[in-house]
């Protein structure tokens, strides 16, 4: 049996995500300064040298793409940027429950390419398993008085 309710909860969601994505001010979000510059090489070394890692040890390139090297960046730049500290721990919260969801595609997409798939097709299969596991989580959370989704 189909559960409408669910169905209509996460209708809900989209719509208030919508809004949400129409009140976000992207002029000023693409509204690139300088420093901006220096941000993204700096984030692209860091990217790069792991990927160079990962030619002689994948297991020391995952090790090092494990560490929050990204979100501490960010966090970093929010406060170079004079974010607030409440900003700041909102991220680092959020953060840790977007991870979770995630989580399930670093043993399902192994497995699928052990099991014969072509790259793509696991790739994209596991991109929608972990919107599905993204939303089960945000569903499940707000149950507990925690929402990830911005009003």
């Amino acid at each position: 049996m189909v559960n409408f309710r669910a169905f209509y909860i996460e209708e809900l969601d989209l719509r208030r995500m919508i809004l949400v994505m129409s009140n976000i001010p992207w002029n000023d979000i693409f509204a690139f300064k300088t420093f901006d510059i220096v941000k993204v090489l700096l984030t692209a070394v860091i990217i790069l040298m792991v990927n160079k890692v990962q030619l002689f040890s994948d297991k020391l390139s995952a090790l090092l793409i494990a560490l929050p090297l990204t979100s501490l960046l960010a966090m970093i730049w929010m406060w170079q940027a004079g974010q607030p500290k409440d900003k700041i721990a909102g991220h680092a919260e959020g953060t840790f429950w977007f991870v979770i969801p995630t989580l399930p595609m670093f043993l399902i997409l192994p497995w699928m390419l052990r099991q014969g798939w072509s790259f793509w097709t696991a790739l994209g299969a596991n991109c929608i398993l972990t919107t599905a596991f993204f939303w089960i989580t945000v569903i499940t959370l707000r149950k507990f008085g925690i929402d990830l989704m911005p009003k």
